[in-house]
């Protein structure tokens, strides 16, 4: 396993960048080849993302050494997660499940890994949760939480409401997600502050369809290439704020 890198304490460049639910080696590398920092590899069975044990373990071999390996999981039993550690050897955990910080400290005992903590926020009230891990996770991920009757719990392309992220004292370096893409994905940065963001459904053209140039477009707005933001702009594409 190599040394897990460290995301920055501010949201200072360098920013990380996490392509999640990545199922095949060709928009795997792509990937790669643009820059990615960290590779997901979902096994959430419900996820249109979800990948077995075997194609986890040969896409996990085709990024180690080049990039980080994070293995997505939600409410897995100790089993289910000690057959991915052996099969994937990834260097983090990522829990996007109901994980309290008792399960996440038992889970950085039990394996050695970095955890990446998933923290669904709607409303200011869910900020109680930030507080609540910022001394356990690694790191944390802040996420849109799921609409209302939603089978998963991330990758829904739905944003939150950024600014309620102002002022916000993680103790913890944190990445975005929900709802970013090529387009919002700089604005996102701007305004929070970030130390990394994470995309999944923003670089896909179906739901679990990764697309190569909608991830080097959103890898390339991440590194200070607008072009494609403004394009988009100038083409009247909607971006969130």
């Amino acid at each position: 396993m190599t040394e897990r890198m460290t995301m920055p304490a501010t949201g200072r460049t360098p920013v990380l960048v996490k392509i999640c639910g990545l199922s095949t080696a060709e928009t795997l590398q792509a990937a790669l080849d643009a820059g990615a920092d960290m590779i997901g590899l979902n096994f959430f069975p419900k996820s249109p993302r979800a990948v077995s044990l075997e194609t986890g373990a040969a896409l996990a071999a085709q990024v180690r050494g080049r990039a980080e390996i994070v293995a997505l999981t939600v409410d897995m039993d100790d089993d289910g997660l000690a057959a991915i550690v052996e099969a994937v050897r990834p260097d983090w955990l990522q829990l996007h499940g109901s994980e309290d910080p008792v399960r996440v400290s038992a889970l950085q005992r039990q394996f050695g890994l970095g955890v990446l903590k998933a923290i669904g926020i709607r409303t200011v009230d869910d900020l109680a949760e930030v507080a609540r891990h910022a001394g356990i996770a690694d790191h944390l991920l802040i996420d849109a939480k799921p609409p209302a009757g939603a089978v998963l719990p991330g990758g829904n392309g739905v944003p939150f409401d950024w600014a309620l992220l102002d002022g916000i004292e993680p103790g913890r370096p944190y990445m975005l997600s929900g709802g970013l893409n090529p387009a919002n994905v700089a604005d996102a940065i701007a305004r929070t502050g970030a130390d990394g963001v994470d995309v999944s459904s923003g670089v896909e053209t179906a739901p679990g369809i990764k697309d190569v140039a909608l991830i080097r477009a959103f890898i390339a707005a991440v590194r200070g290439d607008t072009t494609n933001i403004e394009d988009r702009r100038r083409s009247g594409e909607r971006t969130v704020t």
